[in-house]
């Protein structure tokens, strides 16, 4: 794990296959991503941050923080006085990171998300968005790396998860999976010049879970409350998870 905050640094290993793939798309990704999404991927990120933002607290975690997008939208919304971790797997993606412009105090964290390097009821709020199909190999998988998010959220914690979802309507589906396989791969393949990546992104999106299912999985982890807001047509879905506490469970306002 690199742990870098000021000139500090501490090496582990991290596993990779996965991390291979962002490794070779780390330059253009974010590039490649807003135009795959005409910018819809960056209005999402700051919807969910707004809604993560809103139920306060000093001590946040970026999960799969990838270039730094989710932390830079919760860096600009942020309390003075809050202490914003970024914390992913592929180096790169962090070197990414810390070149942007946040406000609030950051630390960027080199480690995965199944062995969080940080101790129990840490945590006020924990994000993550469009990486949640990648920590997908189970449901069982999954399962468990939410538990992990439970373990270092505060009781009354907030997880807010910003994914790809799958709609409802059989016809806005097929077009969705359609969408994912001669967009996302093909030209996806193009302009970033990575046919693995690509086809392992679009793949992922076809077999990800609704947004019904993902809210049946964090509430099988033990969140106590779970909220869906679906966004175009069940494309894409941000849930917020709430740790058992006597406080009022997580709603989305009106």
């Amino acid at each position: 794990m690199y742990i870098i905050q000021s000139d500090m640094e501490v090496k582990t290993k991290v596993s990779p296959p996965l991390q291979e793939i962002y490794v070779e798309i780390a330059d253009g990704y974010e590039a490649v991503n807003h135009i795959l999404t005409l910018g819809l991927d960056r209005v999402w990120r700051r919807r969910a941050a707004r809604r993560a933002a809103a139920g306060g607290g000093s001590l946040w975690l970026d999960v799969c923080s990838g270039t730094g997008e989710m932390a830079q939208n919760l860096s600009r919304l942020a309390p003075v006085g809050t202490r914003l971790t970024a914390l992913d797997f592929s180096w790169p993606m962090l070197a990414h990171a810390r070149t942007k412009v946040l406000r609030a105090s950051t630390a960027f964290v080199l480690g995965e998300v199944a062995r969080l390097p940080f101790p129990a009821d840490r945590f006020d709020l924990i994000t993550i968005s469009f990486a949640t199909r990648n920590i997908n190999l189970s449901p069982e998988i999954l399962t468990a790396t939410f538990r992990e998010f439970l373990r270092v959220l505060k009781p009354g914690g907030r997880f807010v998860n910003l994914e790809t979802s799958q709609p409802r309507n059989p016809l806005i589906r097929g077009l969705f999976h359609l969408y994912a396989d001669l967009v996302v791969r093909r030209v996806g393949r193009r302009l970033s010049g990575s046919r693995t990546g690509y086809a392992y992104l679009a793949a992922s999106m076809r077999s990800f879970f609704g947004a019904g299912e993902l809210a049946a999985i964090l509430r099988t982890a033990g969140f106590a409350s779970v909220s869906v807001k679906r966004l175009l047509g069940g494309a894409a879905a941000i849930h917020l998870a709430v740790k058992r506490d006597t406080a009022a469970p997580g709603t989305f306002p009106n």
